[in-house]
């Protein structure tokens, strides 16, 4: 073999996959379009947000490399939704378009395991439904152990404006135009889907005095649980807001036709949660404007983002739909909005451990599997190479379940669901979400980080430090009390005690904070602002915590129920038609897997746990 693994694509997903493989001591090849666009970012200028800012935070708890590379090259950090429960902060970084691919291009050459090579891959190497290798559009022909495919929207990829249709990826980039025709030839079964971009505008065409301005935090914060902030809260790059109005949707309502959608030129599914503004227009009428950000793409340039505002329009419509806009009555367009085309895998075909069902070896990650992101995109990624590698050393896969991480969200409903249009992770997707906060990601997945050989003894250390920490401050709390005498009552300004407390059940009061009690020296010792919140969120949520708790055993009880990989539902009597046929199709690995599939009922759960269960 040339290599231990091949990774196709250098997107997010290719560039974790890489990383992980290579740190885990495997000889690797990133093979990539165009070395230039290795981490790129061609929509949004932006990592984390709401769901996604957890996936970042947990790639990291793993051993994964976006949020370290995006505490080195963001201009704008923000904490989200924190008037509201620790359950939907969410971390959002403006990320510098330039400064973000050059660092990770940086530490993918620092690897000693990895190599990148500026290739097309047509083709896979299979044989005996096992790959062994690819095939490049020189018909140079590398051999490897496992292959990972993290194509992006390059697979066929057409890019659509207004009636013009025209082949090619992000940027114009060479599309790789045979790959996925191949794929189907192996049996794989193709979708189209579509995602889109809003147009980039001239920073001093725009008005900013007459838009709402948005500040990143006034506090140092980081992706990374590694990472040292030490960049300069003032020095951070605004974002504005406007919005869409009458006239705007007026232009988008009269030239509808022309917008490659809506005038019948889109064959693939957008994405439902990231719309293009027609869409916007014509589904919510009721609306009288939709929100628009203005985002700084990168501080050596000067593209403002219009976020919010894709659209597949003509030029000259796009022109007018912008200038409608408050703030923006002159700006100059500097690149168009276009809507992207590409063909993807059905997530059906995947195991949970990303492997293909029908070639083996062969992994995928990213859009490639029918999501929208970066972040999801990495996630995967991270996974996907994880797994590869425990496959090459005959391990069994790592599959993070749903109420240990988002990621186990992620992939679960990928390959236990399916999707027929661009999946982008949101917090509703999650049921046990109190449980996957941001606060928490490296205590329920560091563990795994280091088991796997991607969490180093010092990294692991200083985890194992925390958690000390943790448990020493729980127990203090636990341990003082506070008398009605005593003045610290008046000096928290919270009602008094008719008895001894405890400061564990003092700090459940809504006014109370734990860094009030321990400024009062009522708790001794040092413990870091994370240790701090770790703690006071465990115990002002714990009735809920205990709650979400005890919904996750359920979950686990049924995912202790291992199905075999082979059974044939055929001999499984009494189960409704369409059960058997969802089941046989995507072979579920546990009762708990079965029990999310749409069609299979708690019925015929019952029916297949019975069957298990004699089985036996």
């Amino acid at each position: 073999m040339d290599f231990d693994a091949i990774v196709v694509g250098g997107g997010h997903a290719g560039c974790e996959a890489s990383l992980a493989l290579a740190r885990l001591n495997h000889k690797t090849l990133l093979i990539t379009g165009n070395i230039k666009n290795i981490a790129d970012m061609p929509c949004n200028p932006s990592v984390g947000g709401p769901a996604k800012g957890i996936l970042v935070r947990e790639i990291d708890a793993l051993g994964g490399e976006m949020g370290i590379n995006t505490d080195k090259s963001h201009i704008q950090l923000k904490m989200l939704n924190t008037k509201k429960g620790p359950a939907v902060w969410a971390l959002r970084a403006q990320a510098d378009k330039i400064t973000y691919p050059k660092e990770m291009l940086k530490t993918l050459k620092s690897e000693q395991n990895l190599s990148i090579k500026e290739a097309i891959v047509d083709d896979l190497l299979v044989k005996d439904n096992q790959v062994y290798g690819v095939k490049l559009e020189t018909k140079e022909e590398i051999t490897s152990k496992v292959v990972i495919l993290t194509t992006g929207t390059y697979l066929k990829a057409d890019i659509l404006v207004g009636d013009k249709r025209n082949p090619g990826g992000p940027h114009g980039e060479k599309e790789a135009k045979n790959l996925s025709l191949n794929l189907k030839k192996l049996g794989l079964k193709i979708q189209r889907l579509k995602t889109g971009t809003p147009p980039r505008l001239k920073k001093e065409t725009i008005d900013f005095s007459v838009l709402e301005r948005e500040d990143g935090d006034d506090i140092l914060r980081c992706f990374s649980y590694d990472t040292t902030p030490l960049y300069k809260v003032n020095d951070q790059v605004p974002c504005y807001l406007t919005y869409t109005n009458a006239t705007t949707h007026q232009i988008i309502r009269d030239n509808l036709e022309k917008s490659s959608m809506y005038g019948g030129y889109v064959q693939g599914i957008g994405p439902r949660y990231c719309p293009s503004i027609e869409d916007k227009v014509v589904k919510f009428q009721d609306k009288e404007r939709h929100q628009l950000f203005l985002e700084p793409e990168s501080n050596y340039y000067d593209d403002i983002y219009l976020q919010g505002f894709s659209t597949s329009m003509p030029h000259d419509i796009q022109e007018l739909m912008v200038h409608s806009l408050k703030g923006l009555e002159h700006a100059e367009i500097l690149k168009y909005a276009y809507a992207i085309e590409y063909d993807a895998i059905d997530p059906l075909e995947m195991k949970p451990s990303l492997e293909n069902k029908k070639i083996t070896n062969l992994f995928t990650a990213g859009q490639i599997n029918g999501t929208s992101g970066y972040e999801e995109a990495a996630a995967q990624g991270l996974m996907a190479g994880i797994n590869a590698s425990l496959k090459i050393r005959g391990l069994e896969p790592l599959i993070l379940k749903r109420n240990e991480a988002y990621i186990g969200v992620l992939i679960d409903d990928l390959v236990t669901k399916g999707t027929n249009e661009p999946y982008r992770m949101l917090t509703s997707r999650a049921e046990y979400r109190l449980l996957l906060r941001h606060d928490n990601a490296d205590l329920r997945l560091r563990e795994y980080g280091h088991q796997v050989g991607l969490i180093d003894d010092i990294r692991y250390q200083k985890f194992q430090t925390k958690v000390k920490h943790i448990e020493e401050l729980t127990a203090k709390l636990k341990e003082i009390k506070i008398l009605p005498t005593e003045t610290i009552l008046a000096k928290l300004n919270t009602s008094p005690i008719l008895d001894g407390i405890t400061l564990y059940d003092l700090l459940k009061r809504p006014e109370i904070t734990l860094k009030s009690l321990i400024s009062l020296k009522k708790v001794p010792g040092n413990y870091t602002e994370d240790e701090i919140l770790e703690v006071e969120i465990a115990i002002k949520y714990e009735g809920y915590i205990k709650k979400a708790l005890k919904e996750a055993q359920k979950l686990k009880e049924l995912e202790d129920v291992k199905i075999p990989s082979d059974l044939d539902y055929s001999k499984v009597l009494n189960l409704a038609s369409e059960a058997r046929q969802k089941l046989q199709q995507i072979s579920p690995r546990t009762l708990g897997q079965a029990s999310r599939i749409s069609g299979v009922n708690p019925s015929d759960l019952a029916v297949l746990s019975v069957y298990l269960k004699r089985s036996k």
